[in-house]
């Protein structure tokens, strides 16, 4: 077939003097980066192949003229202080610390995010307090006699806030998000997200009772001063001072025998090749992995990565000849009738994203792949957009000066009631291959914050490591044994 293409610019692929010992790291986000800058920092060979343009993955920077933005405000925090420092070491300890200051816009009025008290009770009026209250109170009662069998979002929220603030506050949002009912999403994507939070840690923490322990309620985070997406460009320029990272380069076919990985098949500018490696890291959808394996997995296990979905989304930026039209970090829009899920104003993460007395919008879309938001032309989205956050009060028509909008497909792993069997059954195959190692939010399909994402990838280059230094261990035999 010729995949080995003689081309100066590919020989370096396939170099026999290094396929022996290096690692091959599929996917540029921040797993697969941060996999790459461990092998590389221990002395490892390691090439990194990234689809797009530029690495980060949904952790990356747009610059758009002199506008920044990231697709979807990241914010960066942790309880793993060697992780925390991990990150300050990649950015040279040039960040910033920024209070989250976050709202929900519903029924024509602001809530405090995380919810407070004082504001979600009380401001839906007397008789929705009460019940709330009482439904929250009676939920308790009920979990003291018996389990909570909470097996989707639905069953987890009532239990934990009730039933009234399930409906108030989590029901609409949580639709928009996954485009699902919430008795059809898996109660593990909420329970993890906001592990330990209830309504009482809620009333707690809103009148420093404590809470601060629950990650959901942090009040502040770091903040790279040039967008998230400075994080991956360190690593990727880490990575690059011994190695490679190559971007615009799509992974074709991964071929294996004998449960080991012998080769990939790449495709970069036109150019197919074929690029050997002694381990393989891959932090891309693991729905892809499954489909490049060659020779195809069995029957059952494709059927399996079929079931697991991701949902899209489609970042809208509006930039606005004006100097600031919030001073919040994010804004949840959960109404169905408004098609925004939530946005954000970058300048109030770090001033340095927008030109001096400039500012703009960013707007997330939550999608699939193919429905109406996706299929819609630039022109149509940047015209709802500035026409719904006109509506909104926040900006005018007039104010808009550009806008940039961006598809980004397989943005987060869909918990459907029912996936760990699927999950669990693609795990189980691919356990089987020998020098296969599965990274980061898609690669593992976890939901991942940025932190987990980042100790995700340097937890399967430490087992890299190690698995090099027993092999090198039993090749050194001592003399005369």
């Amino acid at each position: 077939m010729g995949y080995l293409q003689e081309n100066h610019s590919e020989r370096t692929l396939a170099s026999p003097l290094r396929d022996s010992q290096r690692s091959i790291v599929l996917g540029g986000g921040l797993a697969g980066l941060s996999a790459g800058h461990a092998l590389a920092k221990a002395g490892i060979p390691v090439l990194v192949f990234e689809g797009n343009d530029e690495v980060g993955g949904l952790s990356r920077t747009i610059r758009h003229g002199d506008f920044r933005f990231d697709l979807g405000g990241h914010r960066f925090h942790t309880k793993n202080m060697e992780t925390l420092q991990f990150v300050k070491d990649i950015l040279n300890n040039d960040y910033l610390i920024v209070d989250r200051k976050s709202k929900i816009f519903m029924k024509n009025r602001f809530f405090n995010y995380p919810l407070k008290p004082s504001n979600a009770l009380m401001g839906m009026g007397i008789p929705t307090t009460v019940k709330a209250v009482s439904d929250y109170g009676l939920e308790k009662v009920k979990n003291i006699f018996r389990h909570p069998k909470n097996i989707s979002l639905e069953d987890w929220v009532v239990a934990h806030f009730g039933r009234t603030m399930f409906t108030l506050y989590f029901k609409e949002y949580s639709e928009k998000v996954w485009g699902i009912e919430c008795s059809r999403i898996s109660e593990e994507w909420v329970s993890k997200r906001i592990k330990g939070l209830s309504l009482g840690v809620a009333i707690k923490n809103a009148f420093k009772l404590g809470g601060k322990d629950v990650s959901t309620l942090t009040d502040e985070f770091i903040y790279p001063p040039f967008g998230i997406g400075q994080i991956s460009d360190n690593l990727c320029r880490s990575i690059s001072e011994s190695n490679q990272v190559l971007t615009e380069t799509n992974i074709d076919r991964i071929c294996h025998n004998d449960c080991e990985i012998t080769h990939i098949i790449i495709e970069k500018s036109g150019m197919v090749s074929s690029v050997k490696g002694s381990e393989y890291i891959s932090s891309i959808p693991i729905t892809s992995l499954v489909h490049m394996l060659d020779p195809a997995p069995p029957a059952d296990i494709l059927e399996a990565a079929s079931l697991l979905k991701y949902r899209d989304i489609v970042i809208v930026t509006v930039m606005l000849d004006r100097d600031r039209v919030t001073d919040l970090t994010w804004m949840y829009l959960p109404e169905h009738d408004m098609p925004l899920g939530r946005i954000h104003e970058p300048k109030n993460w770090s001033p340095h994203m927008a030109p001096k007395g400039k500012t703009h919008i960013v707007a997330e879309y939550f999608c699939f792949s193919g429905d109406d938001i996706w299929n819609s032309s630039d022109e149509e989205l940047a015209t709802v957009t500035v026409s719904q956050l006109e509506k909104l009060g926040f900006i005018h028509k007039k104010e808009v000066i550009d806008r940039c909008i961006i598809r980004t497909p397989k943005a987060y792993p869909l918990f459907e009631v029912g996936y760990a069997s699927h999950y669990s059954r693609i795990l189980r195959y691919l356990g089987n291959f020998k020098n296969l190692h599965i990274a980061g939010r898609t690669g593992m399909f976890k939901y991942y914050n940025m932190d987990r994402a980042i100790e995700s990838g340097i937890e399967v280059a430490d087992k890299v490591i190690n698995l090099r230094s027993n092999v090198i261990r039993k090749e050194v035999v001592p003399i005369g044994a």
